[in-house]
């Protein structure tokens, strides 16, 4: 991934202001791509110290549409491996309350369809070799009945949002995405992206 010269000024990058980015990250890329489409903007931060850097690693990545609006965030960080996984009624609340202040709209119909623990795979390096942890959080699954798209959030080990996406469209086959993952360092490898 190679960072573009310049923000488009239709994307609002202070949207972040009002996400959990992590203290100690700095953005390292920004790049234009394509959601399903339409014209957005992918964002990386990762620690300002350099540990774990890269695809895999730890990160905080957004994903903007050309209008401003958040079509994403993942925060993977190191201390998310560790903890006591949120009850499926907590995790509700902390998702349905960061809806409310970030993506009101899908509120207007929606159904909670399961919430369910979730791992993503960690990549970190110490005394010359990498290992892959886990990060589990809580995901409650929701599907946009006035659209059919999905979008979910995954509350961590923290009490806080770890992972939010919206308006995600499923192909025919079952468990087959369309949406571009653009928040998936997996994906970004297999697309040869790198991190930065």
């Amino acid at each position: 991934m190679t960072a573009s010269a310049a923000v488009s000024p239709e994307i609002a990058p202070d949207i972040t202001l009002h996400l959990p980015v992590p203290t100690g990250y700095a953005p390292v890329s920004r790049r234009t791509v394509s959601v399903d489409g339409e014209r957005a903007e992918l964002t990386r931060h990762e620690r300002i110290d350099g540990r774990n850097a890269g695809l895999g690693g730890e990160h905080f990545s957004t994903v903007i549409d050309g209008g401003g609006r958040l079509k994403g965030f993942v925060r993977f960080d190191l201390a998310l491996t560790e903890g006591t996984l949120p009850s499926r009624d907590q995790a509700r609340e902390v998702a349905l309350a960061f809806l409310e202040k970030l993506a009101p709209d899908l509120l207007a119909s929606f159904e909670i369809r399961w919430i369910e623990p979730h791992d993503e795979k960690l990549r970190v390096t110490g005394d010359g070799g990498s290992e892959t942890l886990t990060l589990t959080g809580m995901k409650v699954k929701m599907l946009n009945t006035a659209d059919g798209r999905w979008f979910w959030v995954i509350v961590g080990t923290d009490g806080a949002v770890a992972v939010f996406e919206r308006d995600i469209v499923w192909i025919t086959i079952p468990g087959h995405r369309q949406t571009e993952k653009w928040l998936h360092d997996d994906w970004l490898a297999d697309q040869a992206f790198a991190a930065a």
